[in-house]
């Protein structure tokens, strides 16, 4: 399920993303990922990331995306968690790599299912990286969120500035 707040659909035009398009693609995410049990997604902006990051993480900034296993057999129905993405972060992100914000959601979506699934690039030698490339290929996705992490964008792609001598 896709949840959009309010105000990111005040500031981000419709056509920069669909809920359906992004179920549909969380779907594939899930299946693709061997995840067992419903995700959940919260499209938010910086503020409230930031809020949700330092209450349940103990770190007060903004990031990109948050994933929050369940753990947790609920009855009948298996959840296997909730991610919240920041959308605001996710658009300064999808600029700078010149796709799309739809695209840069999916990417963050991807990484955060793996994560779901029990991946932790943090502490697995690199068994995250390898599955989050495999998936994104089969997934169409022209880049993984680790792998940009350790290949920065171009310097072309930053302002240049020249410091004055006076």
């Amino acid at each position: 399920m896709i949840l959009v707040e309010p105000a990111i659909r005040e500031k981000f035009p419709r056509s920069a993303f669909t809920k359906r398009g992004l179920q549909s693609f969380l779907a594939e995410a899930v299946h693709a990922a061997r995840l067992t049990g419903s995700v959940t997604v919260l499209l938010t902006d910086d503020a409230e990331i930031r809020r949700l990051n330092r209450d349940f993480l103990g770190r007060d900034k903004a990031t990109d995306v948050l994933s929050f296993p369940a753990g947790e057999d609920h009855g009948r129905s298996r959840m296997a968690g909730d991610l919240a993405i920041s959308v605001e972060t996710a658009a300064r992100e999808a600029a700078l790599r010149e796709h799309t914000l739809d695209t840069e959601l999916r990417i963050l979506m991807l990484h955060g299912v793996l994560h779901l699934a029990g991946y932790d690039h943090e502490i697995d030698h690199g068994t995250m990286a390898r599955k989050e490339d495999a998936l994104r290929k089969q997934l169409g996705l022209k880049q993984s969120l680790i792998a940009r992490v350790t290949k920065p964008v171009p310097v072309a792609k930053h302002r240049a500035t020249r410091s004055r001598k006076l």
